[in-house]
């Protein structure tokens, strides 16, 4: 039985696990405690001071830190707290670029939140020195501006403690501590790999995308014939930009909302979703029959690639060859697609809409590409299609739902819920039984890749024939699970490894949830729901049942694996050096 500790919070009282902090406490009672440098599950370490609170000690202590203890008397809105509090802010706010209206994160900025909450005008009692620092921008998909850094470390436990790269830290002391690469480099300069966990982890506007919308309305407002595809996370998380509740699926108004912004064709990458599955899944059939490199380890996340090429070059071998969905179908649009249309492919762009920033790296690669194209023009984020869209002045709650194009725009449930970790496993065990027994899968969910334990593992039974499989999420989790396969502790025959922590739904491009909401909400989980939902209402559930995708091997590739699939839609990846773009 669990030993419980009690407590009273503000003369309320409260019973609590032993081990549990004063915060975890006063949430549990419904008590607002406000924080900074707190995330859940990502970030407790008491830098900024913000939840302090009165525990009958000679000096306030951080209650986000702070161990409850039986019998302890809490005060959390006493005048010296709040006090403590406000001060700590102003402190704050005397070096920070208060520059809100061109922030990225107005209105949805928790240090605003704290100075509305805490009375806190702007009279600047705390004026003198500031320090001045330049943009990072050279990233394709990171722009750090430290004159908004707060300090709070929330970005560097990301990227250190949960996606293992480690590529920023704290610097100098004092006044001049500064959130840097090592050595002053930038971050293209480093082994970062581009996932954007810094930036969903960031309280402020410190840390942001790569603005990509300014181009993408360069194209739509060109001769050029536009077509876009949202990935299939996009459409569990695009609605709360607009007040929906988390995890509401919004696929047909986010078509109707692309159709408005001018997009000649909206395709959705769940098609490409589907055509990965085919061709990652006959490459492991093949692999498997054919005594090939194996773990295969899946190939679809690019944030996942790059930590591999950079960190774990020794696995190269056992990444799939295939491309990412998204890439996949740019690659069929620019081909197939020109070709039905009649349309030259150099009057194409291919314009994607995805929950990550890796992607707009990946976009550029020079492995991706074809007759001198790159497969994919752009790449626009989750929260860069809602501000397209709110700039547009669309009132999307209110849009209908309309279907996407067909030709590309079929898709089954297997290709919705790549989106989810544990996704693309099961989309291919889908495919993959029906591939090695020749019977029909009559009972498509497989669970036991599903949730969102850091490592998953099964042994399914493929009729008779056994393939144990593993799931990955978060490069922190990859690691070790790769490290357990390096020295021959664990054999697997497929490995599904997404970069980002829950999968695509919570990638480093998706709307940013504040950390008051993470403490209640488990976010991966509400909008890998909306996914899964998708998937149980969709008529076919199998990718190898999507008819767009029968037709499209049928008149143009012939079958999975073939020449003229492998020279569309495979490619190779390269060995990384950390610090190879220092000049």
């Amino acid at each position: 039985m669990e030993n419980m500790i009690n407590l009273t919070i503000d003369g309320v009282q409260v019973s609590v696990p032993a081990g549990s902090t004063v915060l975890e406490a006063a949430r549990a009672a419904n008590i607002h405690i406000p924080t900074l440098c707190y995330l859940k599950d990502v970030n407790q370490i008491g830098a900024c001071r913000v939840c302090v609170v009165d525990v009958g000690a000679r000096a306030l202590q951080a209650a986000c830190v702070y161990p409850v203890a039986e019998g302890m008397v809490v005060k959390t809105n006493t005048p010296a707290v709040r006090q403590a509090r406000k001060t700590v802010v102003e402190l704050l706010l005397s070096i920070h670029d208060r520059k809100c209206l061109s922030c990225p994160r107005n209105n949805n900025c928790e240090l605003q939140d704290l100075c509305r909450d805490l009375g806190i005008e702007d009279d600047n009692r705390f004026a003198g020195g500031v320090n001045h620092y330049d943009i990072d921008d050279a990233s394709p998909c990171v722009v750090r501006d430290n004159n908004k850094c707060v300090l709070c470390r929330r970005c560097v436990a990301a990227c250190h403690n949960q996606q293992n790269v480690g590529v920023i830290g704290a610097v100098r002391r004092g006044f001049n501590t500064a959130i840097e690469s090592p050595w002053g480099f930038k971050l293209a300069q480093t082994g970062c790999v581009n996932c954007g966990q810094c930036i969903v982890a960031c309280p402020v506007g410190a840390l942001r995308e790569k603005d990509s919308i300014k181009p993408v309305e360069a194209l739509l407002n060109s001769p050029k014939h536009v077509v876009v595809q949202p990935a299939p996370a996009v459409r569990a998380a695009l609605g709360e930009e607009f007040g929906l509740p988390m995890g509401t699926s919004v696929t047909g108004k986010m078509v109707a909302a692309l159709r408005r912004l001018g997009f000649d064709k909206v395709f959705d990458t769940d098609f490409g979703a589907d055509l990965t599955i085919l061709e990652e899944g006959t490459e492991l059939v093949q692999r498997i029959t054919n005594k090939g490199v194996l773990p295969m380890i899946t190939s679809c996340s690019p944030g996942w690639i790059k930590y591999c090429e950079t960190y774990n070059p020794d696995f190269l071998p056992n990444l799939s060859s295939c491309k990412s969905p998204h890439e996949m179908l740019g690659a069929v649009i620019k081909t197939y697609y020109a070709e039905k249309a009649g349309i030259d492919p150099k009057d194409i762009a291919v314009v994607s809409v995805m929950p990550c920033t890796a992607k707009k790296f990946e976009s550029k690669r020079p492995e991706l590409s074809n007759d001198g194209m790159q497969d994919v023009d752009e790449v626009i984020t989750t929260r860069e299609l809602a501000r397209m869209i709110r700039a547009a002045g669309i009132d999307f709650a209110n849009l209908p739902d309309e279907d996407f194009d067909s030709l590309l725009g079929e898709s089954t449930g297997a290709g919705v819920i790549f989106g989810a970790t544990g996704g693309v496993m099961e989309a291919a065990l889908r495919f993959a039984y029906e591939a090695v027994t020749g019977k029909e899968l009559e009972k498509v969910e497989f669970h036991e890749v599903r949730g969102l334990k850091g490592v998953k593992e099964a042994e399914i039974d493929l009729n008779g024939t056994k393939l144990n499989v593993a799931v990955a999420h978060g490069t922190g989790n990859a690691q070790q699970l790769l490290d357990s396969v390096r020295n021959g502790e664990k054999q697997y025959q497929f490995i599904e490894v997404m970069c980002c922590p829950g999968g695509c739904v919570t990638g480093g491009g998706q709307p940013i949830v504040k950390s008051d909401v993470r403490m209640s909400v488990n976010v991966s989980a509400e909008r890998a729901k909306a996914l899964y939902g998708e998937d149980e209402g969709k008529a076919l559930r199998k990718s190898q049942d999507n008819e767009e995708l029968k037709v499209l091997y049928k008149e143009y590739l012939g079958e999975p694996g073939s020449h003229k699939a492998h020279h569309l839609l495979h490619t190779t990846y390269v060995a990384r050096d950390k610090y190879e773009n220092i000049k």
